[in-house]
């Protein structure tokens, strides 16, 4: 647990950052998503400032915008003539900056790594074969632009996970893993936690994450962790109320009710790491960071 802490509290993660890029007015549709973000010097501004807003509410980790730098998803996007690589780099750059303009040098840089076809969709997960060449050319990327950290988030399958972990493993980066589970305490694909914390632990994860779980459900993720896995574990839930498959206008919890919530977890369930995911604001983060530095504040 030692590994993870920051003067006796848990890591903070940054919040939902296409969350704030929306909110910011920047496109945010297939087949660009999150890349859109990365295509002018505005619009890697904005990211940047997005960045740096949860570097100030007390983040730990920035997460570079690569969610959707994977072979396919840049391959459908048309990129193919101009290097699919770059997008990558700039993703990286931009959260460099963001480091740099803060003056937070030892913020930690991780790299989102995504299912390779949609994060709520396990029955569209490709043969093993496809998935070793594209998170393999996806980690080899993240490392020649300096990452050292990626996380393998949002994850549906415990075998694209594995899958995943192996091949970021085999080119030298860490990995840490987050699993998108349902109301019953299980991936979306109906696969075990457990046995999905397990197997990515086997192949060489540093962590085991709850990420873009509704809180309540998180919650209940996290109790079946705790009770039959010894690893270090994170949690990052999902904030947005999605009624009709739409997110509303406000997120399921207000910045004090989240950070009251997620600074219990990391208390009940001893996690070594915790931030938010979609519909997480920089006053998210800012709110949990407060928590957590006053809880060790008031063990000290």
């Amino acid at each position: 647990m030692s590994a993870f802490t920051i003067g006796g509290a848990p890591v903070v993660l940054d919040g939902g950052l296409a969350t704030e890029l929306q909110r910011a007015e920047l496109p945010y549709q297939a087949p660009w998503w999150g890349t859109a973000a990365l295509l002018a010097d505005s619009r890697r501004r904005v990211l940047r400032d997005v960045h740096e807003r949860f570097l100030t509410a007390g983040a730990q980790v920035l997460t570079a915008n690569t969610l959707r730098c994977n072979l396919r998803a840049l391959r459908r996007a048309g990129l193919e003539d101009a290097g699919l690589g770059w997008m990558v780099h700039a993703a990286v750059g931009v959260a460099l900056a963001a480091r740099n303009a803060a003056g937070a040098p030892g913020t930690r840089i991780a790299a989102s790594m995504a299912p390779v076809e949609d994060c709520y969709r396990p029955d569209l997960v490709p043969a093993d074969d496809e998935l070793r060449e594209e998170h393999r050319w996806l980690a080899v990327e993240l490392v020649r632009a300096g990452v050292e950290l990626v996380l393998v988030e949002t994850m549906n399958t415990a075998r694209e996970a594995r899958i995943a972990v192996e091949q970021v493993r085999e080119v030298g980066a860490r990995a840490w893993v987050g699993f998108v589970c349902d109301d019953r305490a299980r991936l979306l694909s109906g696969d075990s936690l457990v046995d999905a914390a397990r197997a990515v632990r086997a192949a060489g994860a540093e962590l085991v994450l709850v990420n873009c779980t509704a809180p309540e459900a998180t919650e209940r993720c996290l109790r079946a962790l705790c009770d039959a896995d010894d690893g270090p574990l994170g949690a990052y839930p999902n904030l947005e109320d999605r009624r009709d498959g739409v997110p509303g206008p406000r997120p399921l919890l207000d910045p004090e009710e989240f950070g009251d919530l997620v600074a219990r977890w990391a208390v009940e369930y001893r996690l070594a790491v915790t931030g938010g995911c979609c519909g997480a604001s920089p006053e998210h983060i800012a709110a949990l960071a407060a928590r957590l530095n006053a809880s060790v504040a008031a063990a000290d």
